[in-house]
């Protein structure tokens, strides 16, 4: 297994270096201004970002836009389980050609969704085993989703674990049950904005703080899950990397640790997980 930093306390008068590891900024909303995205995200502290890959088609615009602004956005390659129906041959090669160029940092988004099943679940573990195979046979890390479905899906990760690198658990919202779980099998945690949340997001105040430092790690997912509790709220309620800034303060709060801190050590967790130079 690789062996991350440990927490750190920097300057605090030093200003927040983060990295955004799961944005989907290949959404059709960010099309009429992608350049100020970036900028506004880079103002805010946002030095790196993962644009993720959840379809075929998202997979590869990932990829041309990490070749596009490179040194900037990175790009994983995956099927969401939303997407699994669809999963074939071809989409298995499209994704194994995908994951070997240097731009793709992880297989993924792949997992289970059994919240909204849309697609069967016979199809969605089929499309999840597919993915883990690819990330074992090219000893990449995982970017992962579960929703509802936590029993199949751990079952299917824990035979695949010891033969890939790392595997992150993005968008964590489940219970304490699963957050141990994932933990046991040396996982790292993604936590968003669901965690600014009033209505859903309160139990992850207090689970945060069972969260190792050096396996945390900070997204925005936009342009979902904007943060309920960003004053004024934009307009069109749209998510962007810039507001991770805002997630890394309240987890730093409930955490009982200083901004910066938190900062620099998912920063530093995500430059090892993803083979990311400074």
């Amino acid at each position: 297994m690789l062996r991350f930093p440990e927490s750190r306390v920097p300057n605090p008068e030093q200003a927040l270096h983060l990295i955004d590891i799961g944005a989907n900024l290949t959404h059709e909303s960010f099309q009429r201004d992608f350049g100020a995205v970036l900028d506004r995200a880079r103002k805010a502290g946002v030095e790196r970002m993962i644009v993720t890959g959840a379809s075929r088609d998202d997979s590869e615009q990932a990829l041309q836009l990490a070749r596009a602004y490179s040194g900037t956005l990175h790009a994983t390659a995956g099927v969401h389980p939303h997407h699994a129906g669809d999963y074939g041959a071809e989409t298995d090669a499209l994704l194994r050609t995908l994951a070997r160029e240097t731009e793709v940092v992880a297989v993924g988004e792949t997992g289970l969704d059994y919240f909204r099943d849309l697609s069967p679940r016979p199809a969605q573990r089929a499309a999840f085993e597919k993915q883990l195979a690819i990330a074992v046979e090219l000893g990449m890390p995982l970017f992962l989703h579960q929703r509802d479905a936590h029993d199949d899906f751990l079952a299917l990760l824990r035979s695949a674990r010891d033969s890939v690198p790392a595997a992150v658990v993005h968008c964590f919202t489940d219970d304490r049950r699963a957050l141990f779980d994932y933990l046991d099998l040396d996982c790292h945690i993604g936590i968003t904005g669901w965690i600014c949340d009033e209505r859903r997001g309160t139990h992850l105040r207090e689970l945060v703080r069972s969260i190792p430092a050096n396996r945390l790690m900070l997204e925005t997912d936009a342009p979902y899950l904007l943060p309920r509790d960003i004053r004024p709220p934009p307009s069109d309620r749209r998510n962007e990397p810039m507001y991770l800034a805002h997630i890394c303060q309240v987890v730093a709060r409930e955490r009982g640790e200083e901004p910066g801190a938190i900062a620099e050590q998912t920063t530093a967790n995500a430059r090892v997980f993803f083979g990311i130079e400074q």
